[in-house]
């Protein structure tokens, strides 16, 4: 059987192949309603489907977007790669995902890769963008938005969290309850200073502890992100003499870890120890006991990161800080700080 074409579909509409074109891509101009059911009827019947290598040679535009992670196993950026390809699956489009496992030259690599087969546009959650990232973005003068983080290196819209209130937020909530300090899993070494969200998580205890009058030195406690190693630490922590009463987890991953260590030492949670995470997984709900933590709206973040990255006018004039979209955090309170 011969392949059905754009000129079958014509002919059988009683149309142009152009203004087939305009229907199959929604434009770039107007079709009359009843030409368009024509059209329509007439790619049903024939059964016709899209050459989309050749539509994507000829605007020199995929149907795809990209996205990069810095790990998809970890249960956060797992459930947030979710929310963006179901927000890109409702504008018609396809996500292709890169996982940079927190490398620099494997995060260079995905956007070469996806910038070189013209995706419509890249979502990027950057662990550190480096200056070398940064000059690939601007040498294809592609569109980029950032999710998640925000990193110095450009300066790209961003849609993120509200980390240091809602870090804020889950340190007041502990203290609240009488604990005498709370201290904190920030990150390592290796997090940036500024634009990550751990950081912003770090500095949003500090602020709640100065408010209460509550010193922070020796209370910031350096563990990886992911709960495997940040058990590892907590098991040292709270075996060790001078085991805090109440912890505030930079993720909820590190506070599962942190639940997991002080089950395997036999303290009690929260009778001996208060924990809170930040991200709100949908583990969270599931732990022994269940964790109080930090949540945003996952979906409508990635909702906006598509709409921006697919729609015209990204590249808007304004400050670092209007060029940020800034969603609410929210308390979502359960067991384990000591809440009934």
């Amino acid at each position: 059987m011969a392949k059905v074409t754009r000129d079958d579909v014509a002919r059988l509409a009683g149309t142009s192949t152009a203004v087939v074109s305009y229907v199959i891509n929604n434009g770039p101009r107007p079709v009359a309603p009843a030409t368009r059911e024509r059209v329509l009827a007439a790619i049903k019947e024939l059964g016709y489907r899209p050459d989309r290598v050749a539509q994507a040679m000829a605007s020199r535009r995929t149907e795809l977007i990209g996205l990069i992670v810095p790990d998809a196993r970890q249960p956060f950026f797992g459930e947030m790669a979710h929310a963006v390809e179901q927000a890109a699956a409702e504008r018609g489009k396809m996500v292709l995902v890169g996982n940079s496992d927190y490398i620099a030259e494997r995060e260079v690599h995905y956007l070469r890769a996806f910038l070189g087969m013209r995706v419509s546009g890249l979502i990027l959650v950057s662990h550190a963008l480096n200056d070398h990232a940064a000059a690939e973005i601007d040498a294809w003068d592609a569109r980029v938005v950032l999710l998640h983080e925000r990193p110095e290196a450009i300066d790209d819209v961003a849609v993120v969290t509200d980390d240091i209130g809602g870090a804020q937020l889950a340190t007041r909530h502990l203290l609240e309850h009488g604990y005498e300090y709370v201290a904190c899993l920030g990150g390592t070494a290796e997090t940036p200073a500024v634009g990550d969200p751990v950081s912003d998580h770090v500095e949003g205890w500090r602020r709640a502890m100065q408010e209460a009058g509550k010193p922070t030195e020796g209370r910031l406690f350096e563990a990886p992100y992911n709960r495997y190693d940040a058990y590892r630490v907590a098991l040292e922590l709270l075996a060790g003499p001078h085991r805090p009463p109440a912890i505030f987890c930079s993720t909820d991953d590190q506070a599962i870890g942190v639940l997991r260590a002080a089950r395997e030492l036999r303290i009690d949670v929260p009778g001996q120890l208060a924990v809170a995470g930040f991200d709100d997984v949908k583990e969270a709900a599931l732990t022994d006991p269940p964790l109080t933590t930090i949540a945003s709206d996952r979906s409508a973040m990635a909702r906006a990161a598509v709409d921006l990255v697919l729609d015209d006018g990204l590249r808007v004039p304004g400050s670092r800080r209007e060029r940020l979209k800034l969603f609410p955090s929210r308390l979502v309170v359960r067991q384990s700080c000591g809440c009934e």
